[in-house]
């Protein structure tokens, strides 16, 4: 059955995804005559997107005749803003990172005063590359933020943990440094697309969790993320539980989980209890590692909470995997104890039969490699290619 685009973009789909390797894969998937196949490789091969298996030592020896995406043929940047850190870095075609720098702010910082920095590092990882790679064209910038954002102006909308961060357009910070266009995206969507992204994923339907100052779930269909582009994902930390009562949440409400399974809620605890040195959920997850019983069992039991509230999504959607991810992450055994603990006692068995529970693939940068994908994705688009092909 031949597929829908069969442009020159909707052919470097074809290959990149990697559905096609040759150029007869190509024309038995469009239905193209081999002139047709012919003409539109020749543009990409030209733009420098398409290489011969074997002409590159990127394709790994790829055998002759073969096609595969060309992952020098630009780079794309990628910056994941967090409440009290952000991370930059450059990445190839692939997906590879190339280079990146991670630092810490202070709660509060402005955008104002946070992005001017954000854009001087990106700055300095592009005119430290090698020689060979200077001139190479940047192709686009993801960019991920907490809370809820609006992608086509570029801001955040809804974070309260981003205060001040609200209708500011990002992208002027960063036209210094490209003009290459902006992306952005809600935190917990760059983590699951991290976990989509050239690799086969664990499950067709899974939750991927983002468990750090505050909880939020990606949801995973058809291998698909569900709400792909709305700027928001499921604001689990949110839903109101018994456990809550009327404590009063960063979001206005009160009774949310975030209250007593919140990275925030439980720094908090631990601070009452005499531990001033521990500032972030990091400093909590580290605490803990080190083998604090406190602070050991406030990670357990927000596993525990969150579990019981994760059991409904489970019983709706039997998900094969449930991917852990942020900053609570990093502690996974001693996190996802309580969470499988209450998990499997509120849901169905059948519904959990084959359930497994893995760590976000690339740890602590797994927002970072989320918004490269975020980035290729929208850059390598049929009808980004096209544009590109045209001019």
């Amino acid at each position: 059955m031949s597929v829908a685009d069969t442009s020159a973009g909707g052919l470097l789909t074809l290959v990149r995804t990697g559905r096609a390797s040759t150029r007869s894969d190509l024309g038995r998937l469009t239905g193209l005559s081999r002139g047709a196949v012919a003409a539109r490789l020749s543009a990409l091969v030209e733009a420098g997107l398409l290489l011969e298996g074997g002409d590159h030592a990127s394709t790994g020896g790829r055998p002759a005749g073969s096609l595969v995406l060309n992952p020098d043929a630009a780079v794309v940047l990628a910056v994941a803003v967090g409440r009290s850190r952000s991370q930059v870095g450059v990445f190839d075609l692939a997906g590879r990172e190339i280079s990146g720098d991670t630092r810490d702010h202070e709660p509060g910082t402005s955008a104002g005063e946070l992005m001017p920095s954000v854009a001087e590092r990106l700055d300095a990882l592009l005119a430290a590359q090698s020689a060979d790679r200077r001139g190479t064209r940047v192709a686009g910038v993801g960019l991920s933020l907490p809370g809820s954002v609006d992608p086509e102006k570029c801001c955040s909308i809804d974070a309260p943990v981003l205060r001040g961060w609200d209708g500011v357009d990002l992208s002027a910070f960063l036209r210094p440094v490209t003009d290459a266009p902006v992306h952005v995206d809600n935190d917990t969507a760059a983590l699951t697309r991290s976990e989509l992204f050239g690799q086969v994923p664990p499950a067709e339907t899974m939750l991927v969790v983002k468990a750090s100052t505050g909880l939020a779930l990606g949801v995973v269909t058809d291998g698909r993320l569900v709400g792909e582009g709305r700027g928001t994902t499921g604001e689990l930390g949110h839903t109101r539980v018994d456990a809550a009562g009327d404590l009063p949440c960063r979001c206005g409400a009160t009774g949310c989980l975030e209250t007593v399974a919140g990275g925030w809620a439980l720094v908090a605890a631990l601070q009452e209890d005499g531990r001033s040195d521990v500032r972030h959920v990091r400093d909590l997850v580290a605490t803990a590692l080190a083998g604090d019983p406190t602070a050991r069992r406030l990670l357990r039991d927000a596993g525990r909470q969150l579990g019981e509230v994760l059991a409904v999504a489970v019983n709706l959607l039997h998900p094969g995997a449930v991917v852990v991810g942020g900053d609570m992450g990093n502690a996974f055994d001693l996190y996802t104890a309580g969470l499988r603990e209450s998990l499997y006692a509120r849901a169905h068995p059948g519904a959990v039969r084959d359930l497994r529970f893995l760590p976000a693939t690339h740890g602590e940068a797994a927002g970072l490699h989320g918004c490269a994908a975020l980035a290729i994705d929208r850059a390598l688009d049929p009808r980004a290619v096209n544009a590109l092909l045209r001019s």
